[in-house]
């Protein structure tokens, strides 16, 4: 399967944000009693106090009133965290679409039909996001950083966790003629977790964790909003990344081996590779 799409995971980044139902500014109480209700209704005009708010949806912050200097904080915020939003998962997605068409696999053991081991090459993401992450300002670049660099880390792990423990990928291996394994595709491998034939270590991808990993790198519990804008972009991640595991197979791989045998048919011994592209 294809990397996923931003458009995929920019709407779940939005849904999840959307669902702490943010009110801005908080702890807005509309004025009351004598004299502050008279004072705040002489304060704005009647255009001021009657406004419509970002019509965006799924809505990420809500005005607290009609007041004018209300919904233009939406207004503002709304633009603001939506478009870091929507650069970041461009950025996310991009970079999970490069990493895919250039991964490789080696050291895979072929025994007959089956294969053993194997391991997928380490390739940085993180030069790969922050290529076209969003760094318009200093903090926004901080921001930047601290997601790239813990989904950097949280992805070379999972990659590198991955092992073949027994995959029937060539039938025919069983019993090749004499010599040389002839060139056969391979069963393709799934990457699904119900597959007990490869091992995978998720556990780092999870929205909770990454969350987590997220505000103590960034360090800064000022920041306003960091911990929803966090575990928004890690739910996101995260459900893309079980939606691409689900569909995701290993293919074309390489054979270099053969039957020892000099005259009868029998088991391919030798090695694997999973060359660029054979993630789909």
């Amino acid at each position: 399967m294809p990397a996923p799409q931003s458009s995929m995971m920019k709407q779940l980044a939005r849904l999840k944000f959307s669902s702490f139902s943010l009110r801005v500014p908080e702890n807005w109480q509309q004025p009351s009693g004598d004299p502050a209700a008279a004072h705040y209704d002489q304060a704005f005009s009647a255009s001021e106090k009657s406004t419509m708010p970002d019509p965006t949806v799924p809505p990420l912050f809500t005005a607290a009133s009609a007041n004018k200097y209300h919904t233009d904080v939406q207004k503002m915020l709304t633009s603001k965290f939506g478009e870091f939003i929507d650069g970041m998962c461009d950025a996310i997605c991009s970079a999970w679409s490069q990493w895919q068409s250039t991964a490789t696999m080696v050291g895979i053991v072929v025994t007959g039909p089956m294969l053993m081991g194997g391991q997928i090459m380490p390739i940085p993401i993180l030069p790969m996001i922050m290529a076209s992450a969003p760094k318009n300002t200093p903090s926004v670049l901080k921001f930047s950083n601290t997601i790239a660099n813990v989904l950097n880390t949280a992805w070379t792990t999972y990659t590198s966790s991955i092992k073949i423990t027994g995959f029937p990928a060539f039938p025919s291996y069983a019993l090749n003629p004499p010599g040389p394994a002839v060139p056969v595709p391979n069963v393709p491998i799934p990457l699904a977790p119900a597959n007990p034939m490869v091992v995978q270590v998720t556990a780092g991808l999870q929205t909770n964790v990454l969350k987590g990993q997220m505000v103590m790198q960034h360090g800064d519990p000022t920041a306003q909003y960091s911990k929803e804008l966090f575990e928004a972009i890690s739910d996101g991640f995260n459900k893309c990344f079980m939606t691409w595991q689900l569909s995701t197979t290993l293919q074309n791989l390489k054979v270099i081996g053969a039957n020892p045998s000099p005259m009868t048919p029998g088991p391919v011994a030798g090695s694997a590779i999973l060359p660029p592209g054979g993630i789909m």
